[in-house]
């Protein structure tokens, strides 16, 4: 894509401010293009906040941030977006392709007529997340994996450049997250398109991670996956004991130390949990560059 720039998003000593209170300062980094980033941090960093801030939908108190190579807010239309709360604020009767139909038209609110166009566009998004033979149910037909689907189909219908997702596994089963992961690795692989992730459980996402941005003493940094996975770091980014796990099979894995208390909350997956993912994951990933 000749058009892109080197990179999707920067930050340069960008700050926010809520009333009297800085949410976060001093951010300056640049995610290059065709990036799968994912943004963490403990509840109340401030991640949700940096995607508003890079839709344009909160304004900085210091410093600029450019999407897009243009000012956050002005490249929205090349910018797909899935909010957190997707499938509890869309209107469960809608059908699948109505709902994907909104990525295009743009309201939710009466009927409006689509061209043979969108519907032929719909129709493309749903065949690639895999769910053009649901296009007629109801969304309350559907289990949370599959509004998921119909959520980043919705997302992508307009052909953007971006796609950003807050929290897109959250509550959903082990096999769901898979599933969307692997469709996330698919966008990027295959359209070639840049991804940023809010995420609390970095697992399910590692195998297609290129880089994140961590939320961490009130500062937004971004570093590559290598550096990222750091026992320290992320011990200190989470306020609990944190290791970095590498299997013989060259699966790696975060997970909470042996030594936290057996009543301890643990948001993130364990490493049993997780392997044959990893490595259905890897072959996956083997298979596609050896038909290439």
């Amino acid at each position: 894509m000749s058009d892109q720039t080197a990179y999707a998003i920067e930050l340069n000593d960008a700050a926010v401010r809520r009333g009297d209170r800085t949410i976060w300062q001093h951010g300056t980094f640049a995610i290059p293009t065709g990036s799968v980033t994912a943004i963490v941090g403990t509840n109340g960093a401030g991640k949700t906040t940096m995607m508003k801030v890079e839709l344009g939908l909160l304004p900085l108190s210091h410093g600029t941030v450019t999407v897009l190579g243009v000012p956050a807010g002005q490249a929205n239309k090349s910018i797909g977006y899935v909010p957190q709360n997707y499938a509890a604020d869309i209107e469960s009767n809608l059908t699948a392709e109505q709902s994907v139909l909104l990525g295009l038209t743009g309201t939710r609110f009466g009927l409006h007529p689509t061209t043979r166009a969108q519907r032929a566009k719909a129709y493309q998004a749903m065949e690639f997340v895999g769910i053009a033979d649901k296009a007629k149910f109801r969304l309350s037909e559907l289990s949370g994996g599959l509004r998921q689907r119909v959520a980043i189909a919705q997302a992508i219908a307009s052909d953007p450049k971006l796609l950003m997702l807050d929290e897109p596994l959250a509550n959903l089963d082990l096999a769901s997250q898979r599933s969307v992961a692997h469709l996330l690795n698919q966008l990027n692989r295959e359209l070639d398109m840049t991804i940023q992730v809010v995420a609390h459980d970095l697992n399910m996402l590692l195998p297609i991670l290129t880089g994140a941005v961590y939320l961490l003493d009130g500062h937004p940094h971004y570093a590559d996956m290598r550096q990222v996975l750091d026992s320290k770091l992320l011990t200190h980014l989470y306020g609990t004991n944190v290791q970095v796990v590498t299997t013989p099979q060259g699966d790696m894995f975060v997970t909470p130390t042996p030594d936290e208390p057996d009543d301890g909350t643990q948001d993130m997956h364990t490493a049993d949990e997780l392997a044959r993912m990893h490595r259905h994951t890897q072959a996956s990933h083997d298979g596609e560059r050896g038909t290439r």
